[in-house]
Formats: structure tokens, sequence, C-alpha cells
């Protein structure tokens, strides 16, 4: 293979590579946001629409369908909850995940 020829197919190569991982790296599992709201908010949020209450607390889908709710909001929030909601030291692909999922009950 001629040497331009060979640099530029081992660069599209390597660009392909790259962005083929990063995409898979950031992109936001709804399902699984899902389902870490099961297992961590629930107990107090109605997490789905058809779940029952069991606290005060905002349900989802009133939270989505705030005018002021952000994902640098939510991000904020679940990085440094406020009493009597508390600390759930989840890593960003999980908060990404749980505010995907969030985002997926918004109606307004």
């Amino acid at each position: 293979m001629h040497g331009s020829r060979r640099a530029r197919w081992l660069a599209t190569a390597v660009f392909l590579a790259v962005a083929s991982a990063a995409s898979g790296a950031t992109a936001a599992d709804v399902a699984n946001g899902l389902q870490l709201s099961r297992q961590w908010c629930a107990s107090c949020h109605l997490v789905e629409p058809s779940g029952v209450a069991r606290d005060s607390a905002p349900s989802f889908a009133s939270i989505s369908n705030d005018p002021t709710t952000t994902p640098e909001r939510l991000h904020a929030w679940l990085a440094d909850p406020h009493p009597p909601m508390p600390g759930l030291d989840l890593a960003k692909q999980q908060e990404d995940d749980i505010i995907a999922y969030l985002k997926s009950l918004k109606t307004q």
C-alpha cells in the first residue's frame, strides 16, 4: 500500500475506533435508568406512572414536567442531595441513565 494511502487508511481506522468508543461510553440507557430508579428512588418517589407513592416526595412525572428541571440541575441534585433525600454516591453514567429515564416521562 502506498505510504499516503496507508496513512489515510490508518487515520480513518483510528478515528472510527475512537468515535465508536466515545459514543458507546456516554450513551444514556433509559431502561437502566428505570431499574436504578426502582432500586434507589422508589422507596420515596412515585417512579413509574403505574406505581404507588410511598412518601410525600415528588413523583418522577412531576419532576420531569417541571419547567425548571434541566439535566444540569438533576446532576447537581443527585450529586449533592438535601435531606431527607439520602446521598446515593452514583457514578456519572448511573446519573445519566436516571436522567434519561426522567426525560422519557416528560409530556409537556
